[in-house]
Formats: structure tokens, sequence, C-alpha cells
């Protein structure tokens, strides 16, 4: 298994999508997972150093786990099924149990980054998934999606995610008349061309 941190979030450039990027030790190669505004709002709350005035959702589940005796040892992301990542939370008690829980990658890293746990991917999973990393673009990205988040106001984001729904559906039902069965959220990458940029026109999931 590889080690893999959070890079950051980033726009797709053709549709706009928020994409949390995990990157490997080397800092050669990245895994781009498709996610939605909330979701990649969670994460960010989660990279940041300051707390929220009020607790988001897995600022509580990270507090109930606390409260609870269990630890999160470690977050595993194993595979991909139906063209979406597979993830699951290792968890162990004060009594030397241990459990797993399936869970989205996006609630994963989300827990992760508020527990201090790891984030581990299959090294398969890795090289099916990951692109090129280009630091300069990964950056602009970020920076272009926190402007966007600095402009949009809740109201205007709860519209625009009603409004991704219906086009996310037929994305869906134009991808399984080719053969795909695309399911939303937690996505796996698009394939990158020669220059390491994201081909729209890919398959999804």
């Amino acid at each position: 298994m590889v080690e893999m941190r959070v890079a950051g979030i980033a726009l797709d450039a053709a549709s706009r999508s928020p994409i949390v990027l995990l990157r490997d030790p080397s800092g050669r190669r990245q895994v781009p997972i498709w996610i939605d505004q909330a979701q990649a709002q969670n994460i960010l709350a989660g990279l940041q150093d300051d707390p929220p005035p009020r607790p988001l959702s897995h600022d509580l589940m990270a507090r109930l786990l606390e409260l609870g005796g269990l630890t999160l040892e470690r977050v595993i992301i194993h595979t991909i099924e139906d063209n979406t990542f597979r993830a699951v939370l290792k968890l162990s008690g004060g009594a030397g149990t241990s459990s797993e829980l399936d869970a989205r990658p996006s609630d994963a890293i989300a827990l992760a980054l508020r527990t201090g746990s790891s984030i581990w991917m299959l090294e398969e999973v890795v090289a099916d998934a990951s692109i090129p990393v280009d630091a300069e673009a990964d950056a602009e990205d970020a920076a272009d999606f926190r402007r966007f988040l600095d402009a949009v106001s809740p109201a205007e984001l709860v519209r625009q995610i009603r409004r991704a729904q219906p086009e996310a559906e037929s994305a869906a039902a134009a991808a399984g008349e080719a053969g795909a069965e695309p399911e939303p959220g937690d996505e796996p990458p698009q394939e990158a061309d020669d220059d390491g940029e994201i081909d729209p026109e890919a398959t999804t999931g």
C-alpha cells in the first residue's frame, strides 16, 4: 500500500466540479477523485488550522469516536468498482478490538484530516488512477476553487448543486448507452493526455 496525503482541492476545467487530489510520497503521482461542492468544503475545513465556530458533521463524527473510545487508525482506499472509489475506515477500540467500516472516500478523507489519521491506497489503485503531477497547474486550480467559494453565496451553492443533479443524471444515461455505468460522487480520474491535462471526453465514474 501507498500512504497518500491530501495535496489540495482543484476544479475540473470542463465541468467546474471539485476534485480532491491525493499525492504519493514521491510527489510524482497524484490521484484525483471527483467530488461535489459540499464534500469539497468539508475537506477544505479539515485542512484549515482554525476550527469552525460550530462543529461540522465530520467534527462531530471525530468527537463521537473519541467519546466512544474508538481510534481511527487509518483510511484505506482499496479498489475502484463501477467507476467509483471504495474506502474503509480501520477502527480500534480500547480493549484491543478492531473493526472496519465502509465509507465514501470523501467522508473518509474529511474524517482522517480531523483525527490526524493516515490515508492509504493500494498500489494497484494508484497505478490505475494516478496522473503526473503538475504543481503549477494544481496551485492555480486550488486558487480558482477558493475564489469560486468566496464569490458564491450558500443559497447559490445549493442552487448549483441542484442544477448539477439533472446534468449528472443525463450524463449517466448517455454513458449507460455507451456501455458505461457511472455513479455520482467519489469518481476515479479522467484520463490525462501527454501534457498531463485531463481529457473531458474520457470515462468518468
